[in-house]
């Protein structure tokens, strides 16, 4: 069985039937997805900001990350969790979806520059934390983010006017 396959057995099984089928799921699902993209995108934001050393410039970048980190992680909590719901409304549709595949490729690049900024970039970062510059590396790690969250945030919007288009 192929991706597109599975899909459409997820947006087919009685699970994803009775989300769609049920009115309130789809508007509580979307609010709450909203809700985590707010919390977990500001305060990605903050951080990225801090990182180009256009914000919060006097504030040490581990203390920074201590007081942003628990509000990052609810909010992509909030959105995985709400994510993979609204997916599984519409999987099949959502396969063959252009901005859905642009947003999901980002997610992943977005996950890999966490993953390369915090286990390359910011061992150093003793160093460097309290200066309000900081190095190349991790200016552009802040700016390939808020690139990629910029995308997936088009992306997901653009996702809710051409769903029904070619599907």
């Amino acid at each position: 069985m192929g991706l597109y396959e599975l899909a459409q057995a997820l947006e087919a099984s009685a699970f994803g039937s009775y989300l769609r089928e049920t009115p309130n799921w789809f508007p509580f699902l979307t609010w709450t997805h909203i809700l985590g993209l707010l919390l977990a995108g500001g305060t990605i934001v903050f951080w990225d900001l801090r990182l180009l050393g256009r914000g919060l410039k006097t504030v040490p970048l581990k203390q920074l990350g201590s007081s942003l980190l628990p509000f990052t992680w609810v909010g992509c909590s909030i959105l995985l969790i709400s994510g993979s719901l609204l997916f599984t409304l519409e999987a099949g549709r959502l396969y063959l979806n252009v901005p859905f595949r642009i947003k999901v490729v980002c997610l992943l690049l977005a996950v890999a520059n966490v993953l390369f900024f915090h286990y390359r970039v910011y061992r150093s970062a003793a160093h460097w934390q309290q200066q309000t510059i900081t190095p190349v590396a991790a200016r552009m790690a802040g700016a390939f983010s808020l690139t990629l969250w910029f995308i997936i945030l088009a992306a997901g919007r653009a996702v809710g006017y051409t769903l029904h288009y070619g599907a």
